[in-house]
Order: structure tokens, then sequence, then C-alpha cells
């Protein structure tokens, strides 16, 4: 039998699905930290200043209409108008006061968020080292001397400062809810400060296409009071291989969807010989067809 044409009830549920998919996931519209409340603050300033000029267009597009309609006998007909002072003056004015507005509301931000600037506080940042692999994030913490795959545990309410590298091809690092994402690059550290005000749980996600297993890279970002990330601190030194050379030369071949673990200790030179590739970056696919193993989504 041949299908039925689609009704307007099924239209209108095919139309609200991105609308219902997008709620799932409040993001960078329900920030948790300084810089994604800043960030947040931005977004919604720009879009108010735009709106200058969207709302006034809109409002005269119906006006005009309704205004100058057939019956409208009221309505002036000038076929030879062709210049307006008063009329140019606001018709340019508007726009560039918008421009100018928002061209003021990006320098002053992109100066107060400046990825690399520290963040005020009265406590040290904690220090993470971040490394995207195929597909898979390291972070080490050199100052406690252990590491995690796939997972951020961070003290909420501390500054976090991030030295990130990719021991692959460029990516991007990104927790929506604490605000600015920045590329990864190999052979390069590029510098990250973010907070988490108080303790929760975040998404954290690669948000620059790298490969086969770009849509399972993400990792479980917890913010946690500082006594207990002591105590994941110490229960992680309890546990797990050590992260040398070797086991790095491991870790760096491609797999998919890797679930969190943790190593208890960590060589202080690891990340320094990533970025300056006396570790060489990681080996990719096999000559020829990618590994059906790691690379399950491509067709031979």
């Amino acid at each position: 039998m041949p299908a039925e044409p689609a009704g307007p009830p099924r239209r209108a549920l095919v139309l609200l699905a991105p609308l219902a998919l997008a709620a799932c996931q409040p993001a960078v519209l329900d920030p948790q930290g300084s810089v994604g409340i800043a960030e947040k603050t931005i977004l919604i300033d720009s879009l108010a200043i735009m709106l200058a000029i969207v709302v006034p267009t809109v409002a005269a597009t119906f006006g005009f209409a309704w205004w100058f309609r057939a019956s409208n006998t009221r309505a002036r007909y000038m076929p030879h108008f062709g210049y307006s002072g008063a009329l140019e003056l606001l018709v340019w004015s508007v726009p560039l006061l918008t421009i100018l507005l928002l061209g003021g509301v990006a320098w002053i931000g992109s100066h107060d968020l400046d990825p690399a600037k520290p963040l005020p506080s009265s406590a040290p940042p904690l220090e993470v080292q971040g490394v995207s692999l195929d597909w898979k994030w390291l972070f080490i913490y050199p100052d406690q001397g252990v590491a995690s795959v796939n997972e951020l545990v961070i003290p909420a309410g501390i500054p976090v400062h991030f030295s990130l590298t990719s021991a692959s091809v460029m990516n991007a690092f990104f927790i929506p809810q604490l605000g600015s994402m920045i590329y990864t690059m190999n052979g390069m550290t590029s510098q990250l400060n973010l907070v988490a005000d108080n303790p929760g749980e975040f998404l954290g996600l690669s948000s620059h296409y790298s490969g086969d297993g770009f849509s399972d890279m993400h990792f479980d970002v917890r913010a946690v009071p500082a006594a207990r990330f002591e105590d994941w601190v110490n229960a992680t030194r309890g546990k797990g291989e050590s992260l040398d050379p070797g086991t790095y030369t491991s870790l760096a071949r491609q797999s998919i969807d890797v679930r969190p673990f943790t190593y208890r200790e960590v060589d202080p030179q690891l990340y320094q010989m990533i970025v300056t590739q006396k570790l060489p970056p990681g080996p990719g696919p096999e000559t020829g067809q990618p590994d059906r193993t790691v690379s399950p989504r491509t067709e031979k």
C-alpha cells in the first residue's frame, strides 16, 4: 500500500523535534562559572543591540504594507520621490550606532575574557595539562602526579589553568557550561583559564571534527568540594597503571568510546615530551583501509 502523506500533526512533530533535543542540554545558556556567565551576558547584550535594527525593520514592513494598502485613500503616492536627508540620516545612523555598540561589546569582552588571562582568586589555580588523542582526552595533574582519561575532576570555586595540546590532528576543547572553547594543535600549547563556581557535573566535548570517533570524543567534568578533590587524588594514587612513555604510546593508538580511567602516577616530563614531539604523534590508521576494530563506521 502507498504510504499516507504526513499530516499536520506529523509535520509539527518534525519541526518541534530539534527544539526538544536542544532543551535537553541548556549548555551555554545555563552557565556554571564566571567565564560562562560573562559570555552569556555578551550573547544577550549583542542580541538586544541587534534587535534595535530587527524590530523596527519588521514593524516598518508591516506598517508600510498596512498604510499603503489599496483601500487607504489617505496614503500619498509619490512616484517621483528620490531623496530625503532625514530618511538617509535615519537609515544610516541606526546601523552605524549598532555596529559601534557591538564592536565595543566585542572589544571589551575579548580583553576581559582572554583565555590566557588568569582569573581573579585568592586561591592558586589548579594546573591541568590536557592532550587530545584519537579519540579521547588525557588530563594530567602535574602537581598531584596523577592523570585521567575522559574524566576531568576539579575543585569547585578554584580557578583551573589548562595547558592544552594535541597528539594527533587539530581538535577543540569545550565545556559549554564553563565557557571558552579553544583549539588544541600538535606541537604547541594553548592556554585556558576556567572555573566552576559550584559543585556539579558538566559535559565536556570535542567541538572540531577529527575523524571516525569524533562523535564519541566527550568527557565527564565533575566539580567537587576541595576536600573531595583531595580524596579523589588520594584514591587515584592507589590504583591503576603508571603513565610513562611506554603506556602513553599504547594510549595514543586510535580507540573509540573509551570509558574513563586513571593513572596512579605520571612521568613529570611527559607533557613536555608530547608538545616538543619527543614522543611522536598518534600513529593514526594503519596503511590502507582503517582498522575496523577502531573505525567500525568506515565501509570497506
